[in-house]
């Protein structure tokens, strides 16, 4: 344990330079380093552990309520591409002028997505009627 002079002194004898590691603790840390090389060193290992870091998003995909056999598969292709990489889908059934008068219809929609997309899915938030859509969240397993 040195006095804060001698540490100085020390790192000016050596031509480094005296980086407080951590102050809070007691006594308090300091090293003798070379402060270009130390602060380069730790810059680098910081954008290589953000680039290891992905991001997920919340993807959507709206349907309407009268969509066709072969639109819906295009459609679910497509949220099986999403789910793959990792991001969560949040699906949204649009209902227009009178369809409001028929939510069953969405309601089974959404049931016939979820029973399409297979067993390696899991549902994350359960349908909710919010205006004039109706909305789930899925997520792979």
């Amino acid at each position: 344990m040195l006095t804060k002079a001698a540490a100085l002194q020390a790192a000016q004898e050596a031509g480094l330079d005296l980086v407080m590691v951590s102050a809070d603790t007691n006594p308090p840390v300091a090293k003798i380093v070379d402060w270009g090389k130390y602060n380069y060193a730790r810059t680098k290992q910081l954008q290589k552990n953000r680039q290891k870091t992905k991001t997920l998003d919340m993807k959507q995909m709206r349907v309407g309520l009268k969509i066709s056999d072969h639109d819906l598969g295009v459609k679910l292709r497509k949220v099986s591409g999403f789910l793959e990489a990792g991001h969560k889908v949040k699906i949204a059934v649009i209902y227009r002028g009178r369809e409001l008068a028929h939510r069953d219809v969405g309601f089974k929609l959404a049931d016939r997505v979820v029973n399409e997309l297979g067993e390696g899915i899991a549902v994350d938030q359960e349908p909710v009627f919010a205006g004039r859509q109706l909305s789930f969240v899925i997520r792979k397993k």
